[in-house]
């Protein structure tokens, strides 16, 4: 038996000993379905969902290629797929959603000092940690070096001031990872550090932004004289933006699953929503012409998996590519949306009353959510620009 087939089976007995029942498919559907985000705030609905996040975070596979000195699992890319594989054999939950893993872990792992990797990493692993991103702000969306939120040199620490928005998850974060101005008579791109900011400083405040949907994760963020130590500066001063592009490469990678469904998590897709409402003609939808579409669309979502899962095997690291994934995924996942609205009939327009149930409401205000997507992690447009110039190196006049 090979290395490889050892660990398949040491993987296999481990998840079948340690994920407890409820974080696997089967589970009884009035279990308690918890989003665990962790943090010092984190509170679960499902006691098993703490449980579960434990056991993964110590065994370090929620980020299980990040070295084991680090608190990760020191995996190689074969062995992560076939934990991936044994995971899907069950049906396992996540055990963590967190930027922590997906933007800040990546970037600290490149550009941090070894005392910042070995305080924060860990700690992002085991979920003990909630970050949120600090980048737009009211007058600074896609245009992002033009922000203006300044760190002052105050000798042994800065004096933040200034105001972020769309920080998601704001109000629930324990730190935040923000771009600041440090150098403003240098160019734009110049100008610009990294900051690791501690949301229980002095002067830290948020406050939720409510979108037509009803909810939002969004926030304002403000920082008044918020005092922050030199030590919790990433990379060099005035360099900042170098940082700040490669974590945006790492989000829009991670945004990019937005368009698989599997991904996602999904109870209930277009097809199961269609055949409700059209009715089945020997196991399908039994209407020829939506029928088609969503057989058009199940072939391109199952090509754009296919096209990650291949980006992932080659060993791809986070790059300008990762915008040609973010803008197909995040359209590819408005479109579902789409799909699954118009496969609903009037109940697509569920939003209160008796008459709907309680997934008919979440489906409109997930739908729509979705138009965000094109937004968040940069616009759908600034990725065409990112693609034609960095990947396509066409001509920019």
């Amino acid at each position: 038996m090979s290395d490889l087939d050892n660990f398949r089976q040491e993987t296999k007995e481990w998840l079948d000993k340690n994920c407890p029942p409820t974080m696997r498919s089967g589970a009884p559907s009035n279990a308690p379905v918890d989003e665990v985000w962790g943090g010092k705030k984190a509170k679960y609905k499902n006691p098993e969902s703490k449980i579960w996040l434990d056991r993964m975070g110590e065994k370090g596979w929620t980020m299980p290629t990040v070295p084991k000195e680090y608190g990760g699992g020191g995996l190689s890319k074969e062995e992560v797929k076939i934990l991936n594989e044994e995971m899907f054999a069950i049906g396992a939950r996540q055990p963590l959603l967190s930027f922590g893993i997906w933007m800040l872990a990546p970037v600290l792992l490149e550009y941090g000092t070894e005392e910042q990797k070995q305080k924060h990493i860990p700690k992002i692993i085991k979920g003990e940690i909630r970050w949120c991103q600090g980048y737009s702000e009211p007058g600074s969306g896609s245009d992002l070096a033009s922000l203006a939120t300044k760190a002052e040199d105050k000798g042994d620490h800065f004096l933040v001031n200034g105001q972020k928005i769309w920080t998601s998850y704001a109000d629930h974060a324990d730190w935040i990872f923000a771009l600041v101005r440090t150098g403003p008579k240098e160019p734009k791109h110049d100008g610009i550090s990294f900051l690791l900011i501690d949301m229980d400083n002095k002067g830290v405040s948020t406050k939720p932004i409510t979108l037509i949907s009803g909810k939002s994760p969004f926030c304002e963020t403000f920082f008044d004289d918020v005092e922050v130590p030199k030590e919790n500066l990433i990379g060099d001063l005035n360099k900042g933006w170098t940082i700040a592009k490669k974590l945006l490469q790492h989000e829009r990678k991670f945004i990019s699953n937005f368009g698989l469904a599997a991904a996602m998590g999904s109870k209930k897709d277009v097809v199961s929503i269609a055949k409700k409402h059209f009715g089945e003609l020997d196991g399908e939808i039994a209407n020829p012409i939506f029928r088609s579409k969503v057989i058009d669309h199940k072939m391109k979502e199952h090509a754009f998996g296919l096209t990650l899962q291949r980006a992932g095997d080659e060993g791809g690291k986070a790059s300008a590519v990762a915008s040609m994934f973010k803008y197909y995924g995040t359209e590819h996942n408005k479109r579902r949306h789409e799909l699954m609205v118009a496969a609903s009939g009037i109940n697509g327009l569920a939003w209160d009353g008796d008459e709907f149930d309680q997934d008919e409401k979440n489906l409109t205000r997930a739908w729509l959510r979705t138009k965000g997507n094109s937004i968040e992690g940069g616009t759908s447009e600034v990725q065409l620009n990112v693609i034609s110039k960095r990947v396509l190196e066409l001509p920019s006049s």
